[in-house]
Formats: structure tokens, sequence, C-alpha cells
């Protein structure tokens, strides 16, 4: 698998806040409201994806390697990505909302 660094600030489309990059990995979802885009299709970074829709976070998982992962699930095409949490995530009010869910 390839992985092309994408390192850029964007605007999310679903909260509207300004996300900044990060300085030492690519960026790939908001850490307001952690949803994502369906921007990549084969491996991180290829931009091939011609889906472009929002892709909301549903749970977490971990891997040894990489720590905790947010799974997202594209909402228009079903497609989920893992993605790596980064440093200044929402991530602990993420991980509340999961336990409700299953909790439910």
């Amino acid at each position: 698998m390839w992985f092309i660094m994408r390192n850029e600030d964007f605007e999310c489309e679903n909260c509207s806040k300004k996300v900044k990059s990060l300085p030492k990995s690519a960026r790939n979802h908001c850490p307001f409201c952690l949803y994502s885009k369906h921007l990549d299709e084969v491996f991180p970074g290829d931009r091939a994806s011609s889906c472009g829709w929002l892709m909301i976070p549903i749970d977490i998982d971990y891997k040894k390697n990489k720590d905790y992962m947010i799974r997202h699930k594209c909402q228009k095409c079903g497609k989920e990505i893992l993605n790596k949490v980064a440093e200044d995530d929402n991530f602990l009010d993420f991980v509340k909302k999961i336990n409700k869910w299953k909790n439910f």
C-alpha cells in the first residue's frame, strides 16, 4: 500500500470550523466533530474517490502499531475507512458517545 502525505488546512463541511494542518502527520478528519470526507479510494492520500461525500465517525478500533483509530463510514456509498486519532481530536467525547450507543 502506498501513502501520499496530504497535510492541508481545510474548512469542515459538517461543522464549518476551520481546521489547521498537523505538524508531523496528515490530517484527514475534523478534530471538533470527527467527520471526514470520502476523498481517497485505494490508499491514503490518493484523492481518487469520485464519491466526495461526508464520512461519519461510527466506531473506534485499536491497532497495535497505530494506536486508536476512528472508523468512518461514507454517508453515500457506505465505504468504511479507519483513520488514526490525532493528538488534538475531541476523542474522549466520541468514546463517551460510542459507549452510550453500545449500551442502548
